[in-house]
């Protein structure tokens, strides 16, 4: 108890102001705080910092340029390139690309009114693979570049040149009957 009493005696010593503040107190505060001077930017040295400002429009570019160059995976877009993977997995996905580029201009250079119907089918059935590959990109981005999803993006391109291959031997097929010429033929 000997700390109750210590505690009482240094209040007992002190003079506490409990008087109510004056009626116009909160008028006459407010006509003070508006006369201060309104407070500067920081200054160090008499130079105002200039560090905040910069380094935050210096972050800015350094996001933009690494969302350009793909470098910073976009949280929101789960979806990844075969090329993403490795430089062997870009040149192969380059290398499959530009075969199938190669022949769909063959293709479209071989297409006629007889192979047209043929043409517009296997078009739709390649939209199909592409939206399979689609859907595979997403599983790339989801599952942390596993083997087995990387296998089938490339039978996934396989599948497309062999589409387009046999495609364009049915066309050539369909182009050879047209011109044979059954005139000599007698009967």
């Amino acid at each position: 108890m000997k700390t109750d009493n210590d505690l009482k005696n240094l209040f007992d010593g002190l003079d506490f102001d409990i008087a109510a503040p004056s009626s116009n107190h909160e008028a006459r505060f407010r006509e003070k705080l508006g006369k201060l001077p309104q407070k500067k930017k920081a200054r160090r040295n008499g130079v105002i910092s200039l560090w905040g400002p910069a380094m935050a429009i210096a972050a800015t570019f350094l996001v933009a340029f690494l969302l350009i160059q793909g470098g910073l995976a976009n949280p929101f877009n789960t979806e990844q390139e075969l090329a993403n993977v490795s430089p062997e997995m870009k040149q192969t996905q380059d290398f499959y690309a530009s075969v199938i580029r190669t022949e769909l201009a063959a293709l479209e250079d071989q297409k006629t009114p007889e192979t047209e119907a043929v043409i517009t089918d296997a078009l739709i059935q390649l939209e199909i693979l592409e939206s399979d590959y689609d859907k595979l990109k997403e599983d790339l981005g989801k599952s942390g570049q596993d083997k087995r999803v990387i296998y089938a993006m490339i039978s996934n391109f396989q599948k497309r040149i062999d589409l387009l291959q046999t495609v364009l031997e049915k066309v050539n097929t369909i182009n050879t009957l047209k011109n044979t010429n059954h005139e000599d033929n007698i009967i």
